[in-house]
This record gives structure tokens, C-alpha cells and sequence, in this order.
């Protein structure tokens, strides 16, 4: 009887934590790619469970809005980033791993000031969110 007990405890605990690992599947970038983007931010969302950057960049005649997604605030804060890092107007360089279906989207692997400062770089290493 005590085995059983065991099993379906540990059936219990499984089965809540599965819910949440699955939240975080990165499997709609395409982490083999990189994207560059130069554009200006048209905002910086520090909101749970992910931060975003929402980028206005020009490509000929029109611009298009990128949607950045970054870790928590948390994990971003922990890298050099934040609240007011990024304030709409900005203009950046922004590298991405891209959406797999081509929609203007991506993950974040780092971003670029016009001066050539990385931003969010916490520390001399550069680790980025």
C-alpha cells in the first residue's frame, strides 16, 4: 500500500509543476537565426511574466512594430536592465532570435544604444537577459 501512496503522491506533484515549465517553451524562435534590427522604441513594457519592447523599424517607405520578448523583470534587472533603460523615442539596435513563422517578433539577445553602449550590461562581462 505504501508504494502506491508514493506513486500517486509523486503523479500529484508532477503533474502541477508540468503547467508551469511548459509557460517558458522558447520553441517559436528560431534560435539558429539572428535578426539585427535598427529602429526606436515605441515602448518598454516591464510587466510580468515578461518584459517587451515594442520597436518602430523602418524598412523603405514604411515602418513596421516589432514585438521584443525579454525574460521577467526580475531576470532582466539581475543583467543591467531597468524601468527607465529604454524610454519610447530611443533609437537602438536590437539583435533577435526571430519568430519561426515570420511574424515582426523575436527573442531577445541584445540591444545596442546609437553611441554604441550595450545597454543593460550589468558588470564588465556583458551578460545580457
Amino acid at each position: 500500500m505504501y508504494p502506491l501512496r508514493l506513486v500517486l503522491a509523486s503523479a500529484a506533484v508532477l503533474s502541477v509543476g508540468m503547467p508551469c515549465e511548459a509557460h517558458h517553451s522558447s520553441a517559436m524562435f528560431d534560435a539558429q537565426k539572428s535578426v539585427t534590427l535598427q529602429g526606436t522604441v515605441k515602448s518598454f513594457q516591464w510587466t510580468n511574466p515578461h518584459c517587451w519592447i515594442q520597436l518602430l523599424v523602418p524598412a523603405g517607405t514604411k515602418v513596421t512594430e516589432w514585438s521584443v520578448e525579454m525574460g521577467s523583470p526580475e531576470q532582466i534587472y539581475r543583467s543591467g536592465w531597468r524601468r527607465s533603460t529604454l524610454q519610447p523615442g530611443t533609437s537602438v539596435t536590437v539583435v533577435i532570435h526571430p519568430v519561426r513563422d515570420g511574424t515582426p517578433g523575436g527573442q531577445f539577445v541584445s540591444a545596442t544604444a546609437t553611441n554604441g553602449v550595450q545597454l543593460g550590461v550589468a558588470g564588465a562581462k556583458g551578460r545580457n537577459p
